[in-house]
């Protein structure tokens, strides 16, 4: 596939509908886990244009920054702590309307104001990485992104082992 996206018009469902298969098809025959990472934070953010959207993979007792796009961001999240740690230690997606709201938040971006995070798991059912994405919009997310998101973390657990 040219390293192009066909953005699509209409509802958040119908984006993340058109933008699934070609994210599967920009990892396609890709090896390396960063360069493949790289390309799906990048598809997320130019497709929908959120503030931040990256990953954390779980390295040295810690999530640590992975390939992203947006502003700079914090480099290590301990596993207690922030929306990332959460979604770490329950393995579990959570959507967060108004991160101010959420206790022990990490602010590595003041501009941020909603955010949802995925864990993506091995096949053993560990952590292996979490998937952030932030808003600089109050309420930005929904059942909608989880499930869209959630589509693009398949992905990525199906080829993970393959991407070394």
């Amino acid at each position: 596939m040219a390293e192009d996206l066909q953005v699509v018009e209409g509802s958040r469902a119908d984006k993340y509908q058109a933008l699934i298969p070609q994210v599967a098809a920009l990892i396609q025959g890709e090896t390396d886990l960063y360069a493949n990472l790289a390309n799906i934070a990048a598809a997320i953010h130019e497709y929908f244009g959120f503030f931040w959207v990256g990953f954390y993979l779980n390295k040295q007792d810690q999530l640590v920054l992975g390939p992203f796009q947006g502003p700079v961001a914090c480099t290590r999240i301990p596993y207690h702590k922030g929306v990332c740690g959460h979604a770490y230690r329950t393995q579990q997606s959570i959507i967060v309307p108004n991160v101010d709201e959420f206790p022990g938040h990490i602010a590595c971006a003041s501009a941020s104001k909603s955010e949802i995070v995925l864990p993506v798991m091995d096949s053993a059912g560990e952590v292996l990485m979490v998937l952030d994405v932030d808003s600089d919009q109050l309420n930005d997310f929904s059942e909608i992104d989880r499930e869209g998101l959630q589509a693009i973390i398949d992905l990525i657990e199906k080829n993970y082992t393959s991407w070394y």
